[in-house]
């Protein structure tokens, strides 16, 4: 794969998009981006991040452009609805996934995998929202993340970025926007994941989840690197982790009164 200088040029919406985005995220922190030799490189490509705060694609598009591509994030169609957020998604080509209805999220995988084939770059959150795990780590990937990297034979390229959750805390203990002074915002792209094997054989589910752990263990240990602490042996796993606080909830409450018996009729 060739990495020379390239430079992929866009059209008056990604302008205007630079425009906005390039000194919001001076002012929001001092973004500190390292590997970026591993995605300065010519066609498509899968980016794959953790996703730490409502802040990332803020700091992820800038740090994709400045090695001079242009990133199509995979974001929920509600946005798409938004004024003048909705033109500069469509017109930058931005991929909107819906989750409501039978195909809808096939629709947006297919979508993705067609802009992939033209040469694009993709980058996609396997969380599927702002982590909700207690320490920031990486939760369970979605099984998306991996049906779309066996979809063709492309570079899955990781990246890891800490600190755009010390400007922003989406949730935990409630959000908190605190930009001064100025955090500094890591971004780090790692070598691209060896999917050969897998891609080798039938994509089938079992596949498919295996290349979705995979990846997101490359994500994982890479947020650890950043960090400088030994990140945990599992995910986080959000439906599980209710399942648990619904029970110990219910096992805290108080028992119900017992009920009064009832009267005896008179003889």
């Amino acid at each position: 794969m060739a990495r020379s200088p390239v430079h992929e040029k866009g059209n008056a919406w990604l302008t205007f998009c630079q425009v906005v985005m390039y000194p919001l995220a001076f002012l929001l922190g001092r973004e500190r981006v390292s590997g970026a030799e591993h995605a300065r490189r010519r066609g498509g490509y899968l980016l794959v991040a953790n996703h730490i705060s409502h802040l990332d694609p803020l700091f992820d598009s800038v740090a994709v452009r400045k090695i001079g591509r242009i990133p199509r994030f995979m974001a929920k169609a509600s946005l798409w609805k938004v004024p003048v957020l909705g033109n500069a998604l469509a017109n930058t080509e931005q991929i909107p996934v819906d989750r409501a209805g039978a195909g809808a999220g096939q629709s947006s995988l297919d979508k993705a995998t067609a802009a992939l084939n033209r040469g694009k770059v993709v980058l996609i959150y396997p969380d599927g929202t702002v982590t909700r795990d207690p320490d920031m780590w990486p939760m369970k990937p979605r099984m998306g993340v991996g049906a779309l990297a066996l979809s063709g034979d492309f570079p899955v390229i990781p990246v890891a970025h800490w600190g755009s959750n010390h400007v922003y805390t989406s949730y935990g203990q409630g959000r908190r926007f605190h930009p001064l002074p100025r955090k500094v915002v890591h971004t780090r792209f790692g070598e691209p994941v060896d999917l050969d094997d897998l891609r080798a054989g039938p994509h089938d589910a079992r596949a498919v989840r295996a290349a979705s752990f995979r990846i997101m263990t490359a994500v994982r240990d890479m947020v650890g690197e950043v960090r400088g602490v030994t990140p945990p042996a599992e995910f986080y796993d959000q439906k599980k982790a209710a399942r648990l606080a619904q029970r110990a909830a219910q096992a805290a409450a108080p028992a119900p009164a017992d009920a009064p018996a009832p009267e005896t009729p008179e003889k």
